[in-house]
């Protein structure tokens, strides 16, 4: 699906998806949690400089006090926790030291203490508190699965789009702006100066160098070359994608079924790079 002015120009469907499908957003949905952490924070009920131990109490994780005293909300959305990152079941004996905070950048399902640490500071359940303040607000449909390793929201497409269009504007919905426009800001900005290709769970293009998740290696160029230089994106497994292109106002959407069912990938694939080739060919013509 792609919008252009907050319009559908483009929406087709394949392999039986249709317009009311509802489908998994893998982490994509990771951003719906980082935007509910900036409603959280604008309405005081949480900081992000905080400690998480001050939400969720000394001890939930297996590291030393004085380890685990170090993570900040900001370092579970920059993924610079620290945390071991060899398993993603979040469970506190996996949640064990391997660097200080701050100093690592480790792609890690540990953001979901993120939706804990929400819930104890509004004093409700998090999907709760996300359907209040987020999704009933912007028209979206979809739930929140709840597996035993990850916590997965499913929808269908055009409430992915709907989502992209609030990314768009900034956090901005009709004449509401649901997110403060400074937390957005933030969260399209490189987090962190390890991965300079990360922001608050969001993906950016254009930057110097970037890591993939599951390594330690840092590429030198653009994430996605053929992409213009200011996209941002949410990226989920078997190439879930919100594509936001501010400069040229368009949102583009893809959801389904791996673009190579036998290599899925948790993120980055060569699916991005050759699908903005496609792209390019259409839109640099017009």
């Amino acid at each position: 699906m792609i919008l252009v002015n907050g319009r559908i120009v483009m929406e087709e469907y394949f392999n039986g998806h249709t317009p009311a499908t509802t489908w998994q957003w893998n982490s994509t949905g990771k951003t719906l949690v980082a935007t509910t952490t900036g409603i959280a924070r604008q309405e005081g009920i949480l900081d992000i400089n905080n400690k998480v131990s001050d939400y969720l109490g000394t001890g939930w994780t297996s590291e030393p006090t004085e380890k685990e005293n170090l993570i900040t909300l900001q370092h579970l959305l920059s993924m610079t926790s620290g945390i071991n990152d060899e398993s993603n079941l979040v469970i506190k004996s996996n949640l064990t030291y391997l660097a200080d905070a701050g100093t690592m950048w480790s792609y890690h399902n540990v953001f979901q203490v993120l939706m804990d640490v929400i819930a104890d500071a509004a004093g409700q359940n998090f999907d709760t508190y996300f359907n209040n303040k987020l999704k009933d607000r912007i028209g979206m449909d979809g739930f929140w699965n709840n597996g035993l390793i990850f916590t997965i929201y499913h929808s269908n497409t055009r409430s992915m789009a709907r989502f992209g269009l609030l990314a768009l504007n900034k956090g901005k919905w009709m004449n509401e702006q649901i997110l403060n426009e400074a937390f957005f800001t933030e969260s399209i900005s490189s987090s962190q100066n390890i991965n300079p290709s990360y922001g608050y769970f969001l993906w950016l293009n254009g930057k110097t160098s970037f890591m993939v998740p599951g390594s330690q290696t840092v590429y030198q160029g653009a994430l996605i070359p053929n992409a213009p230089s200011d996209m941002y994106a949410a990226m989920g497994a078997e190439d879930q994608r919100i594509y936001v292109i501010p400069g040229k106002k368009m949102v583009v959407v893809r959801m389904g079924v791996a673009s190579d069912p036998q290599n899925p990938n948790f993120a980055l694939s060569g699916f991005d790079n050759d699908l903005w080739g496609e792209i390019n060919a259409v839109i640099n013509t017009k």
